[in-house]
């Protein structure tokens, strides 16, 4: 088995961080009391908006003691999230997440910026990573030169994470996330587009550092999302040399021949909230894909006609990782379980993160102390990770 040997990382975007001392008030109040309960050590993969990053950046000295106070409180930090830019919990997030896009330089700033913060907290010996937007939104206007943009910005990233090594010795990797109805979605765009990124690169004499700190973020929700059989997706990013540099622990909602399941249609439209986007996938008998960009009561309980007859469908809602059910509601656990199965047999190990960051929009009947509800995606996931691990010694 190749599964990650480092303490869990659980993603620390769920709780706000628009300042240091919030990012520091979210530790105190959540991810050090969740640490005593799981009983093992563990990984604060922390999210740091541009706001909080300039701030960290302003004197060696601030970044200096942050690191101090990490350390005070047993918490290492080998990765980190910088896929939302700006305020991650506002009242409305949606598409908003999207920017700004990779085409802009300030998506490249402020990720380079990541870097930086990162290489000063990652204890020795460890490598680093940190998981970035894919591209930008496919229901957005953009230019011709669009993805030309995306892929200058991104090897110009690569550059100068290569030069930080040769300077420092510290190895950081970017992991871009693909998402439902994003310009990177599906795996086979992540694998065509890292062909086009790689060809560019090695017209500059840059492909060495492009290949050594560019991959992906394998988000299990959103390729469960996207009906892939989630095993030969990394498979297949795997056979097309496409590192994963980061696992999302993660898992989506789910509904059966939704046209017989009007409890269950009935329960997902208690989902339907206003800050994050939903993206709702549909597969049809004849294996035919339907999307909606976001999940609305009139499409939970009074679907078109195609979405009602569809054989099943998958919401992007980050729902809790150690639940198989939701009352009636289904959830993509076995695609988790499938998922980091595959991920054992890599020749290497991708950072591991659980990441439900949805706990504050869960409708009333489902939430809880976010305390306990932390704890027990951890412990159910190192309960998972001990299983394939079992499995894999008796192979």
């Amino acid at each position: 088995m190749s599964l990650s040997r480092l303490p869990l990382s659980y993603c620390t975007n769920v709780h706000p961080g628009r300042t240091v001392s919030e990012v520091n008030q979210g530790l105190d109040e959540f991810t050090v009391h969740v640490q005593r309960q799981f009983g093992e050590p563990l990984a604060a993969g922390l999210w740091l908006a541009n706001s909080v990053v300039q701030e960290l950046g302003q004197s060696a000295d601030e970044l200096s003691r942050f690191r101090d106070q990490l350390e005070q409180r047993g918490l290492i930090c080998y990765t980190l999230n910088a896929f939302p830019f700006g305020d991650f919990h506002s009242t409305r997030v949606k598409e908003n997440v999207y920017l700004p896009d990779w085409s802009t330089s300030e998506r490249l700033e402020y990720t380079f910026r990541c870097v930086q913060t990162l290489s000063q907290l990652l204890p020795p010996d460890l490598e680093g990573s940190l998981s970035s937007m894919p591209l930008g939104f496919k229901q957005f206007e953009h230019e011709s030169d669009f993805e030309a943009s995306c892929i200058e910005n991104l090897i110009e990233l690569a550059r100068r994470m290569h030069q930080l090594h040769a300077e420092t010795g510290r190895t950081i990797r970017l992991a871009i996330e693909p998402e439902p109805l994003c310009l990177l979605e599906t795996t086979q765009e992540a694998i065509e587009f890292f062909g086009r990124l790689r060809e560019r690169a090695a017209e500059q004499n840059l492909l060495e550092a492009v290949t050594q700190h560019l991959g992906v973020c394998f988000d299990v929700c959103h390729q469960s999302v996207e009906f892939e059989d989630v095993a030969q997706s990394i498979a297949s990013l795997e056979s097309a040399d496409v590192r994963i540099n980061k696992v999302h622990i993660t898992c989506a909602l789910q509904i059966e021949r939704p046209r017989e399941n009007a409890e269950a249609r009935d329960a997902l439209a208690q989902y339907v909230e206003p800050r994050y986007l939903h993206q709702t996938i549909a597969q049809t008998k004849s294996q035919e894909i339907l999307r909606a960009v976001d999940l609305s009561r009139q499409l939970a309980t009074k679907p078109p006609a195609d979405f009602l007859d569809a054989e099943m469908w998958r919401v992007h809602f980050h729902v809790p990782v150690d639940a198989e059910q939701l009352g009636p509601l289904e959830t993509t656990r076995a695609d988790l379980r499938r998922a980091l199965a595959a991920v054992g047999k890599l020749n290497y190990s991708p950072h591991l993160e659980v990441e439900t960051y949805t706990w504050e929009v869960l409708p009333d009947g489902q939430q809880t102390n976010l305390v306990d509800g932390l704890t027990r995606e951890l412990l159910g996931t190192r309960e998972l990770l001990n299983q394939l691990e079992a499995k894999s010694e008796q192979a």
